[in-house]
C-alpha cells in the first residue's frame, strides 16, 4: 500500500481521490489544517455564540453564494450545529462542482477533535 493511499484512508478520501459525503471530527480537523476550506452554514445568531476562527459562513440558505467566497479548486469542510445542515450544504455545493464533504457531528464534534472556536 502506497504512503498515498494510506493518507487517503486515514483522511476518508475515496480510491478516486475525492472526498466522502461526510467525514468525523478528527478528519475535518486535518483536511483543514492540510488546506481544505471551512464554511460554516449555522444562522447568524449561531455563528455569534461561537465559530472556527478560519470559517467562512454563509447561511443554509443562502449556499449557492458560497462558491464565490472560497478558494477555487480547494476541498471544503462545511459545518454546522449538528451535521443536517452541513449535509444537504455539501450535496448542494458538489452539485456546483465544488469539493465538499460534511461534518457530522456539527461544532460539537470539530470542538471535541481539537477545532479552534472563537467566542
Amino acid at each position: 500500500m502506497s504512503i498515498r493511499t494510506l493518507v487517503d484512508r486515514v483522511l476518508g478520501r475515496t480510491d478516486d481521490g475525492t472526498l466522502p459525503s461526510a467525514v468525523d471530527g478528527p478528519t475535518a480537523v486535518q483536511l483543514v489544517r492540510d488546506g481544505a476550506g471551512l464554511l460554516d452554514v449555522r444562522e447568524r445568531s449561531e455563528w455569534s455564540t461561537g465559530h472556527a476562527p478560519q470559517a467562512v459562513h454563509v447561511p443554509l440558505a443562502k449556499v449557492a453564494d458560497a462558491p464565490r467566497r472560497l478558494t477555487a479548486g480547494a476541498p471544503v469542510v462545511v459545518m454546522c450545529a449538528s451535521g443536517m445542515r452541513s449535509r444537504t450544504a455539501a450535496k448542494q455545493l458538489r452539485a456546483l462542482g465544488v469539493q465538499a464533504t460534511s461534518l457530522s457531528g456539527g461544532i460539537g464534534a470539530w470542538q471535541a477533535a481539537g477545532g479552534g472556536v472563537r467566542r
